[in-house]
């Protein structure tokens, strides 16, 4: 079943343009100038129940804006967006008993209360029935490693701390999508690795439709089996993440542990198929096209420099296939 779709979405703002000073300023009071600025630009697609997104781009693509229509926080310029069969900005309250989202930094948790209480009051909030709550609770406090927590006031936790609390009262309803936007933002590693396990869990045992945006592509490729791509509003990818990575990941990288180096080590093809990346006497690491190149070409073409005692290989994590995709280097299909 689909639990979200989404069908020709575009946003526009009005942005006021004049000209700076005083002049500018009673110039625009009395003839005032605006550009249109498209955030979300003719966006379509269909989510699964159970299903765990990526929703990915640079800042500025338009992420942010899509989720808060999603969520009915803006109301779309044009096309439709349908929530569990809610229309989102026409039925905010009945749209909002049946998520949950985190933004970042913004709490929504009471500052001055401990977390268990901040938790009581989301639990009559959402009308949660208490057998449910005290389940997802004892749960989720084992999961995320709540316990020492729950006494504490929400001012006195560090931001990992807080985040771990702000996960677990965004899933204690049972919501049936989960939008989480940046969630793991400025947090330790520990502390990600336990975000990442709870999603994965709760979304293995319950069903929760997840959309994440984020900057740190480990939690792609930790938690998502699905990636939309959206660069200047558009959406330029939709599909398995390993598909993405087949399609648009053109290189292997090779690390080798040598010995004997002789000189540094060139090859002679174009700088697109082959870069060496870091090297010194006892390593060498290079990043090659594996269309244009195969291993054992790379093997034979370092050992006329050294000795080679070991390799690892790797494919191309999706940060540096995105790097690629924003620096232009690789073309996409529109």
């Amino acid at each position: 079943m689909a639990m979200i779709e989404v069908k020709n979405l575009v946003k526009t703002y009005k942005i006021s343009e004049k000209e700076h000073g005083m002049i500018g300023y009673v110039k625009h009071l009395f003839h005032p100038k605006y550009k249109e600025l498209t955030a979300v630009n003719d966006i379509s697609f269909s989510i699964q129940e159970g299903e765990l997104v990526g929703y990915i781009g640079e800042n500025g693509a338009g992420k942010s804006t899509t989720i808060k229509m999603l969520t009915g926080l803006l109301t779309p310029t044009s096309g439709e967006v349908i929530v569990n069969r809610i229309v989102p900005n026409e039925k905010r309250l009945e749209n909002n008993r049946q998520i949950g989202a985190v933004f970042g930094q913004k709490t929504q948790l009471w500052w001055d209360l401990p977390v268990i209480e901040s938790f009581a009051l989301i639990k009559k909030l959402y009308d949660i029935p208490t057998r449910e709550y005290e389940a997802n609770l004892k749960k989720f406090t084992e999961i995320l490693d709540l316990e020492e927590l729950l006494e504490k006031q929400v001012k006195s936790l560090s931001l990992g701390q807080k985040m771990r609390c702000e996960i677990a009262a965004t899933f204690l309803h049972n919501p049936k999508v989960v939008y989480l936007d940046e969630p793991t933002i400025g947090l330790d590693i520990l502390v990600k690795e336990k975000i990442r396990k709870f999603i994965k869990d709760i979304n293995q045992e319950k069903k929760t439709t997840v959309i994440l945006t984020t900057h740190d592509l480990k939690d792609i490729e930790e938690v998502c089996d699905r990636i939309i791509l959206i660069d200047k509003g558009k959406m330029i990818y939709d599909g398995p993440k390993e598909a993405f990575k087949n399609q648009y990941g053109k290189h292997i990288v090779a690390e080798f542990v040598i010995q004997n180096k002789m000189k540094n080590i060139t090859l002679e093809t174009s700088d697109e198929d082959f870069e060496v990346i870091e090297e010194s006497e006892k390593n060498v690491k290079v990043k090659f096209n594996h269309d244009k190149l195969t291993i054992m070409d790379i093997v034979k073409s370092i050992s006329n420099y050294c000795e080679i005692l070991d390799m690892h290989i790797q494919e191309e994590g999706l940060e540096e296939i995105l790097k690629e995709i924003y620096r232009g280097d690789v073309i996409y299909d529109t």
